[in-house]
């Protein structure tokens, strides 16, 4: 799994670069001051988590004793489904779906409460 954590964290790094890119040039006269400040929040939360998904695997890599792909998986969702939610909400402006993003949100918090957790327990 370390190698696909690492992977994932790689291109989901592109992404927040290409799409922040994206969202300051190509679409700085499309969406409204809501819209960007949704869109700009998604960038936010996709740079954080992948940084933090990055870690997921540089400490399975270092501390192969310790699980931490359920931390991964929840950096790994929350990025597919807050910030995808996010980026689709201020792109289409259909409302329902920000009824998603909290689904991702809480898939951030679970991603973070397990690595408290497994490096809580361990001996490090």
């Amino acid at each position: 799994m370390v190698k696909f954590w690492l992977v994932s964290a790689s291109i989901f790094g592109f992404l927040s670069v290409a799409l922040g890119a994206f969202g300051a040039h190509a679409l700085k006269d499309v969406l409204s001051a809501h819209g960007k400040s949704i869109y700009e929040k998604a960038i936010h939360y996709q740079m954080f988590h992948t940084i933090a998904l990055f870690a997921v695997g540089l400490l399975q890599y270092q501390f192969k004793e310790l699980s931490f792909s359920p931390a991964g998986w929840g950096f790994f969702l929350g990025i597919l489904i807050f910030s995808g939610s996010l980026y689709a909400l201020s792109l289409t402006g259909i409302k329902w779906l920000g009824a998603i993003t909290p689904i991702g949100g809480t898939a951030f918090i679970i991603g973070w409460l397990w690595m408290a957790y497994t490096l809580g327990k361990s001996t490090i």
